[in-house]
């Protein structure tokens, strides 16, 4: 049936441009089928045999055609000892050249424990330093990265991996009431005896492995082994793989709130991500601006960390800075303050948040260039005391990123 009212609509498209002669060469979308070949809707196909599309319209910038690891290495090698990520909470500091050094190391790991390009990788827990490595070294491999909210509780966890087919889960111990290896264990009894990367659960059939960030735990491997388990044999796989890598794979799943339902999760490709995330930093100035250094509270497992700072990161070469593992507005001043940020992330309540810290008059926030303020519309009261209270002069709005 689509078929059918696609030729309709090609077909009506065709005869409406012939019958008006308005333009010599009338614009056409480059419709793509499995052999590449162009079909243009003057010339509908007889048979049509679409799988995918692009529609391209006017533009003085490119839509990259990169992969997600093609667009962090070509930033390392431009700024390798530049800083890239700050976990202020925790003490961590990389440059781009050390992260990518990780992210070799974690993806020929994953490939060393069983994983393999396709196979989804669910991330559980706040905004860590293995959650960013997480979604390069997953990116390098092939893999899918499943962002999964470290708020849900036993049900919502068990509806997200058997929804998307999790073959393996990434996550701390606990964070605050938040016990993730005990959930996992009341939904898969079976790792208290199976081996790390053997696990056959009833209820999560498609899960096999189990990686805990900051603890040894029964059936679960260790991010620290997983790090040292890629031999040179997984390295050269790993570097095979990059050849059959396309910018139009799945490797980001994103789920929706579920407030009118059921979460859906939402397939993204590495062209979806990297041209979100080139556009991004293209409208707030990080093509051009220098040194800049983002204040990131947001949480890594929405699109507006992930994206807007994981990804805007690779391609940029901007430094993202997390104050804390989970959001603490006094903490975000600290980072702002002390890292020298530039810019500053948030939603709306975020940002009211910082504005009625009662030592925001102590604070330095001279090195503030700018902010970035999403996730939901933002009153212009909210807009008009971040610039002159916190004295944020270049303020960006946006609802949503996809």
């Amino acid at each position: 049936m689509s078929s059918k009212i696609l030729l309709t609509n090609l077909r009506t498209t065709a005869s409406f441009c012939k019958t008006l002669n308005f333009l010599q060469r009338p614009w056409t979308p480059f419709i793509a089928s499995q052999q590449r070949c162009a079909i243009h809707v003057d010339t509908p196909p007889s048979i049509p045999t679409l799988t995918t599309s692009y529609a391209h319209g006017i533009s003085s910038q490119s839509l990259l055609s990169n992969t997600v690891d093609q667009c962090l290495l070509h930033t390392v090698e431009r700024h390798p000892d530049r800083e890239a990520l700050v976990f202020v909470q925790d003490g961590i500091r990389k440059t781009f050249a050390q992260f990518y050094q990780d992210v070799e190391q974690a993806a020929a790991g994953l490939l060393a424990v069983g994983l393999k390009k396709g196979d989804r990788l669910g991330m559980w827990g706040p905004n860590i330093y293995e959650w960013v490595l997480m979604q390069f070294a997953t990116a390098k491999a092939g893999i899918i990265l499943v962002a999964v909210n470290p708020a849900y509780q036993l049900q919502e966890v068990e509806f997200a991996l058997r929804k998307v087919q999790c073959n393996a889960v990434v996550c701390p111990t606990q964070f605050k009431t938040q016990k993730y290896c005990d959930m996992l264990r009341q939904l898969c009894p079976e790792m208290e005896t199976a081996s790390p990367g053997g696990i056959k659960s009833s209820r999560l059939p498609d899960l096999h492995t189990v990686i805990v960030t900051d603890s040894q735990q029964p059936g679960a491997f260790q991010i620290k082994d997983v790090m040292q388990a890629g031999s040179s044999q997984h390295h050269q796989q790993l570097q095979e793989l990059q050849k059959k890598l396309t910018c139009d794979d799945p490797i980001n799943i994103q789920f929706t709130s579920g407030t009118t339902g059921k979460p859906k999760g939402a397939t993204l490709s590495h062209h979806n991500i990297v041209n979100n995330a080139l556009f991004i930093g293209m409208r707030i100035g990080f093509n051009w601006r220098k040194n800049v250094r983002v204040c990131v509270p947001v949480p890594m497992y929405h699109c507006f960390g992930s994206v807007g700072g994981g990804m805007v990161m690779a391609i940029h070469g901007t430094t993202i800075v997390f104050p804390s593992t989970g959001y603490d507005g006094h903490a975000n001043l600290v980072a702002a303050e002390k890292e020298k940020c530039t810019f500053v992330y948030g939603t709306p309540t975020m940002f009211i948040d910082m504005l009625n810290q009662p030592d925001l008059p102590k604070i330095d926030l001279s090195s503030v260039e700018g902010g970035v303020v999403a996730g939901s519309p933002c009153p212009p009261e909210v807009i008009r005391k971040v610039i002159s209270v916190m004295g944020i002069k270049e303020v960006v709005t946006a609802s949503q990123y996809h």
